[in-house]
């Protein structure tokens, strides 16, 4: 098939991250469970409640530390209803495959971006430089992802084991972290996840314009 007609591959995810086989087990046996009143749409659209009571959260954090575990429960009912909002509509054959795929990652999107901004509200203003290359790093991972699938009509998420599941409990786990050490644990860790953010988009990228490169090589020779 031509490289140019092949269908939209949106819905099918390339690679498996550390956690992918409990993870589809678990949404394979619940998801006949879902009610029949929460539509495939509906658990989309939870990513927006979810990502204004992470930033509430972030804020009431300034005074009291232990609002974080409002935060992380905001990300694990994110995962969720994430989780099953694909899973009900193929369960159902009611899933809407562009606008799903749409709607579903600017959404990501919009919820990483809570995640931060609530964040923000408890660093100190002298680290908040840190915070910005932080998002810079994180987003650019995103921003891998939808133009490697633009080239290649791949849609990858997961890199070196690691996919949007591990990264919700590294927040949870920094979230806890913060409630049990406090704020200084998160003004001296911040450049370790900076380090370690640069060093994973550097080796993504390095493979994906690899990848990319060798289907541009393989064109051309069918074309000879």
């Amino acid at each position: 098939m031509n490289e140019n007609k092949k269908a939209f591959a949106g819905d099918k995810k390339v690679g498996e991250s550390i956690l992918h086989s409990p993870e589809k087990k678990f949404i394979d046996k619940y998801t006949p469970r879902v009610p029949k009143f929460l539509e495939t749409y509906h658990l989309t659209y939870m990513t927006i409640p979810w990502s204004i009571l992470i930033i509430a959260f972030g804020f009431l954090a300034q005074w009291n530390i232990h609002w974080l575990w409002g935060m992380s429960m905001c990300i694990f009912l994110q995962w969720l209803t994430d989780a099953f909002d694909g899973a009900v509509g193929r369960y159902r054959n009611t899933g809407l495959i562009k606008w799903g795929y749409y709607m579903d990652h600017f959404l990501d999107y919009i919820f990483l971006c809570s995640i931060l901004i609530g964040y923000s509200l408890l660093l100190p203003d002298n680290f908040k430089y840190l915070h910005f290359f932080t998002f810079a790093l994180l987003g650019a991972f995103m921003v891998n992802a939808y133009l490697s699938f633009a080239a290649t009509n791949e849609f990858k998420i997961t890199y070196l084991g690691i996919g949007p599941t591990e990264i919700r409990i590294v927040f949870i786990l920094i979230n806890t972290f913060l409630i049990i050490f406090g704020k200084t644990y998160m003004t001296w860790s911040i450049p370790f996840v900076l380090i370690g953010a640069l060093l994973g988009l550097v080796v993504v990228v390095y493979r994906t314009q690899k990848y990319i490169w060798k289907l541009d090589m393989n064109i051309k020779a069918n074309q000879k």
